[in-house]
């Protein structure tokens, strides 16, 4: 993939997210692609990627993710953004809180020459815990 290409795909990706559109995230990865991420480990098949992503669309229904930067390198990017949301739905089978939360979001991409082949999530998981008030953490 060019440049141009993966800019165009990440941008597509990001709208489909905006829209919670998890068919249109799904579709912009290879069939045997792999995804990992700190909430459900290593995911493998675009099928298991897309559940990943209703998984999350439904925990927080009115996420958004701020862009602040693409780094493209050759068939590589880094995608740096905020993640922020409301557990409208609820996390790993618990009830919703209503709490907010608010993090930094890193997605490290591998593209083959018209999709996604790997990706890695990088987020604060036990912090975004305990935002939303599923954990309890000690004061500092």
């Amino acid at each position: 993939m060019t440049r141009d290409d993966i800019m165009a795909l990440i941008a597509r990706r990001n709208d489909a997210l905006m829209r919670g559109d998890a068919a249109a995230l799904a579709a912009d990865y290879a069939a045997d692609a792999v995804a990992e991420s700190p909430w459900v480990g290593t995911v493998k098949s675009r099928e298991a990627i897309e559940q990943t992503w209703r998984a999350v669309l439904s925990a927080f229904p009115d996420q958004v993710f701020h862009e602040e930067e693409l780094l493209v390198d050759g068939d590589r990017a880094a995608l740096f953004a905020t993640a922020a949301g409301t557990d409208l739905g609820g996390v790993m089978g618990l009830p919703p809180t209503g709490k907010p939360f608010r993090t930094p979001v890193v997605f490290l991409f591998t593209f083959d020459d018209h999709h996604i082949v790997h990706e890695r999530r990088i987020y604060d998981f036990t912090g975004m815990l305990v935002q939303i008030g599923v954990l309890k953490a000690k004061p500092a």
